[in-house]
């Protein structure tokens, strides 16, 4: 039996070093699902015109941000990566008519090391990387979610990593909302329109959030926060079945929740 595909809302990077519900959350998650062999992230921070394979074996730790808590950058993800899992998805998503690169010397960028960090702290299981291509769109994810599921192992995980709202250009105006600042309705009618479609399977609705969600492009004016939960969703195979695990927000407009797959 396959694991389920996770989507989590990484949030900021000091979610790594705060005490908030959505870190003890995460602290909590593995306990809820089997273990698994591997781990294949894949990164709303990791950009590529198409999909694009880590296949170090021993990725470093990325800062890829600035002005945060200085504690952040003592912090180190020493999760081996596993370059005979990243060869297999090239094989497998070449086989199936996909183009794909394999990329080297390209650390954990923090949507994957600040979640991992909370779900897997001993950092014991080989991570492998894959990019998301933000000129994509929902359906190139969804399918290849779908080739990934034709050919991994049952026991990889699929770690969907991003944000279920991100509009960060309203986040800096004015300043920095404070951590447990209100979200504003036109955040919470998207975040919850898409729990509901979650939750009813809606797959076609979600594929066409733009045009269907309430309030879809202040909420996401680019769409690559929200692009690894369809990845997820299509590795979870046809006729999925989804469920909220977790529902919250940080400062306000970040919607921190997070989706399984099955």
């Amino acid at each position: 039996m396959f694991l389920p595909a996770l989507f989590v809302s990484h949030g900021a990077p000091d979610l790594a070093v705060l005490d908030t519900p959505e870190r003890r959350f995460l602290e909590g998650l593995a306990g809820e699902i089997k273990r698994p062999r591997a781990i294949v992230s894949v990164s709303a921070h990791f950009e590529t015109a198409r999909p694009s394979v880590v296949a170090d074996p021993s990725p470093e730790t990325v800062y890829d941000f600035g002005n945060f808590d200085p504690r952040l950058f003592e912090m180190t993800y020493p999760a081996p990566g596993e370059p005979e899992l990243a060869r297999a998805i090239v094989k497998g998503l070449r086989e199936r008519g996909q183009a794909v690169d394999v990329l080297e010397k390209r650390g954990y960028d923090h949507g994957t090391w600040v979640p991992l960090t909370l779900v897997y702290p001993g950092a014991d299981i080989p991570v492998v990387q894959l990019s998301v291509q933000p000129g994509g769109g929902p359906e190139h994810h969804l399918r290849i979610g779908r080739m990934l599921r034709d050919f991994l192992p049952e026991d990889v995980l699929l770690f969907a990593s991003g944000a279920l709202t991100h509009n960060l250009r309203e986040l800096f105006q004015g300043g920095m909302p404070a951590l447990d600042a209100p979200a504003p309705d036109w955040v919470n009618e998207f975040g919850d329109w898409v729990g509901e479609r979650v939750a009813a399977g809606d797959e076609a609705s979600l594929l066409d959030y733009r045009a269907r969600a309430p309030h879809a492009v202040r909420n996401h004016p680019t769409d690559e926060h929200l692009l690894p939960i369809f990845t997820a969703m299509g590795f979870a195979g046809e006729g999925w079945s989804g469920h909220r695990l977790f529902a919250g927000h940080s400062r306000g407009l970040i919607r921190m929740d997070t989706f399984s797959f099955e």
